[in-house]
């Protein structure tokens, strides 16, 4: 594909696989029309970069769908503030997203290679307010030392959320993630409101589950 068509397939993923499914924010969709994403994956498969199935990645991972990216970043409703953590990099695509409108990005990847990519494609569009660490953030004291958050995205399938992660998440702060199991898991947002949590559902969708969860931890959201 050249260029151009790049361009269109970046207006046209917006148009009718974003806006249309009630993801408004001018200024998310702006920021995802403004990011070539086929720059995120490898050359030979760039030609999926637009598509809202999978697109793959190393280490048998797969990115994001732009729907999935779109409400996520909807759903932060970043201030240009926040201190975020995001665990499964990947490409550093939604990381990208994240810390054009955020003040700190911390993001954890489990595959060395994803790391690796994840970094680069980082430095490459100018992103220096964000970090990856090649580690295991669902293994226990992972966490121990980063301190706490405004928000946190998990990028993958959990059947429970691990409680650490609450630990870690400021007063009012936001919380993203997969629950559930395929073949079908929901994209929620869970909050605290006067001290009690609440989630919203924000759509269902297929995921791959996440990877280097060690025992079953107490779901308390």
């Amino acid at each position: 594909m050249t260029a151009i068509d790049f361009e269109t397939a970046r207006r046209n993923m917006v148009e009718y696989q974003i806006r249309c499914c009630k993801v408004l924010d001018p200024v998310v969709l702006d920021t995802i029309e403004a990011l070539p994403r086929e720059r995120f994956v490898p050359a030979d498969v760039q030609s999926l970069a637009y598509m809202e199935g999978k697109v793959p990645l190393p280490c048998g991972q797969e990115m994001f769908s732009p729907l999935h990216e779109a409400t996520i970043l909807q759903a932060l409703e970043l201030q240009g503030n926040e201190r975020v953590l995001e665990v499964g990099a990947g490409a550093g695509f939604m990381t990208t997203l994240i810390a054009t409108h955020a003040k700190e990005v911390l993001s954890f990847e489990i595959h060395q290679e994803l790391a690796d990519l994840a970094s680069n494609n980082l430095d490459l569009h100018g992103i220096d307010n964000a970090k990856i660490i090649c580690a295991n953030a669902m293994e226990n004291g992972a966490l121990d030392d980063t301190g706490q958050f405004d928000a946190i995205v998990l990028g993958a399938a959990l059947d429970e959320i691990p409680e650490n992660f609450r630990q870690h998440l400021n007063p009012y702060g936001k919380l993203i993630a997969f629950t559930g199991h395929n073949p079908l898991v929901t994209l929620v947002c869970m909050d605290s409101v006067g001290g009690a949590w609440r989630s919203t559902t924000l759509l269902d969708t297929l995921l791959d589950d996440m990877e280097g969860l060690t025992a079953k931890r107490e779901f308390v959201f």
